[in-house]
């Protein structure tokens, strides 16, 4: 019996799996074992295509020799060491070669664990900056309709995905939500539509107005949101928001856990978008998926506004994580970082940008399509629901995985996010498998 064989034998029952229908799971198990360039392998040795880059973590590719041996050679020198009131030299590499890629003043960088520890500490550093500044009246936060911000009681409470909220009662209290950016002017648009930006982003003065400027600390938002079917900003809206913002004294966050190192064909998203937000969250593509790791990069000056105001000698801010800056993902994240400068992986990304967004846009003449819209390498399709919502969409994700390929569905959406080094052919490939797939449902 072969290792990756035998490896599938055991029970399916004890792990509790995230985001996952278990139940159906265990009657129908789609389980990967192995995993090189752009495809997957299961336990029966069928090769799969990875349309995700894993779970938008992967987009250099998967089985990287350069962040294994680097990773490699961290655990042999130094597994672990304590993250409060020491540090290992990795981490402030690191820090410093995030200052060098982020948008100019976001210079600053806190380590966490997981795009959701990170949300959760872009709030935090949110209302202690307003309350050492003498404004500690400013405790809400401004979030969005059908966004993700992870699942940490803040991250879910500032999001607004509602199976990601109904079980679990009110949330923090004094968060407010804007309408999101998915409006029916700019169906099917590749890119920025031209509708509607200026009018969403005054959602968030028309929640100042009622509030009031001085009651808010924070509004976050995700530059493209991913996770709930690839909603793109439309022209002005980012601009109107930061607009707003500085007139306020709001700081803005941006989550970029899923559109950032690349995805837009640049750094970030704020690159792409021209918009510099006070915070700026990470994750994800940042060991490209090898190692959990996830920071937020902060303005300058917010942290400065924090330390002037503690005593010498003692802790500024009262967070943090036991794998805050785990030297093994630093580790692997440095090589990632390396990577994506030597083979100059975000050109590559933007090269292929405009054939992906095609043939996600050549979608709409399937009878079940009824929306496509895309920026950079990422890209969605909608279906009509059928006699449930999301039973459509699943069954696009069980039959696409049995016919070879592997991509992501919420809802009745498709979510494509292919890797930098994903060839044309391959798209080809990708966009042909789901083509047969939906005439089948």
């Amino acid at each position: 019996m072969s290792d990756v064989a035998s490896r599938s034998n055991a029970p399916l029952f004890h792990h509790w799996m995230p985001f996952t229908a278990n139940r159906q799971f265990q009657e129908s198990p789609r389980i990967i074992a192995r995993a090189e360039g752009i495809y997957y392998w299961n336990t029966k040795g069928d090769r799969l295509l990875d349309g995700i880059s894993g779970l938008y973590t992967t987009p250099a590719g998967h089985g990287r020799k350069e962040i294994r041996d680097a990773v490699a050679r961290q655990v042999e020198e130094l597994d672990y060491a304590p993250a409060f009131q020491f540090g290992v030299p990795e981490s402030f590499r690191l820090a410093h070669e995030l200052a060098q890629m982020l948008p100019e003043s976001l210079n600053r960088v806190f380590f966490a664990g997981s795009g959701s520890e990170a949300v959760e500490t872009a709030l935090k550093i949110a209302v202690q900056y307003h309350r050492v500044r003498g404004q500690g009246q400013r405790q809400r936060f401004v979030g969005r309709a059908r966004a993700y911000h992870g699942v940490n009681f803040a991250g879910w409470s500032v999001g607004g995905m509602v199976k990601n909220r109904e079980a679990f009662g009110l949330g923090l209290p004094g968060v407010s939500h804007m309408r999101h950016t998915l409006v029916p002017e700019n169906k099917f648009i590749m890119g920025q539509g031209e509708h509607c930006g200026i009018d969403l982003a005054n959602d968030l003065q028309r929640i100042i107005d009622l509030h009031g400027a001085d009651t808010i600390a924070a509004c976050i938002v995700e530059p493209i949101a991913g996770s709930t079917g690839v909603l793109v900003p439309p022209k002005g809206y980012l601009e109107h928001l930061r607009t707003i913002c500085d007139r306020h004294g709001i700081l803005l966050i941006f989550d970029e856990v899923i559109c950032g190192f690349g995805r837009t064909g640049h750094p970030f998203a704020a690159n792409a978008f021209g918009v510099t937000p006070d915070l700026l969250t990470m994750a994800k593509a940042i060991t490209n998926g090898s190692v959990p790791m996830a920071a937020v990069a902060v303005r300058e000056d917010v942290q400065q506004a924090i330390f002037d105001v503690a005593e010498p000698d003692t802790i500024e801010f009262f967070h943090g994580y036991t794998y805050s800056a785990h030297p093994v993902a630093c580790a692997a994240a440095l090589a990632t970082l390396k990577m994506y400068r030597d083979h100059d992986m975000f050109a590559l990304g933007a090269a292929l940008a405009p054939s992906f967004l095609e043939r996600i846009a050549s979608m709409r003449d399937m009878p079940a399509v009824i929306d496509t819209r895309g920026f950079g390498l990422l890209g969605a399709v909608d279906l009509a629901p059928g006699e449930k919502p999301g039973i459509r969409g699943f069954m696009v994700l069980q039959r696409c995985f049995e016919q070879g390929l592997v991509l992501r569905v919420t809802g009745d959406t498709i979510i494509f996010a292919p890797m930098f080094i994903t060839q044309i052919d391959d798209l080809d490939r990708m966009f042909k498998l789901l083509r047969s797939v939906l005439k089948t449902v």
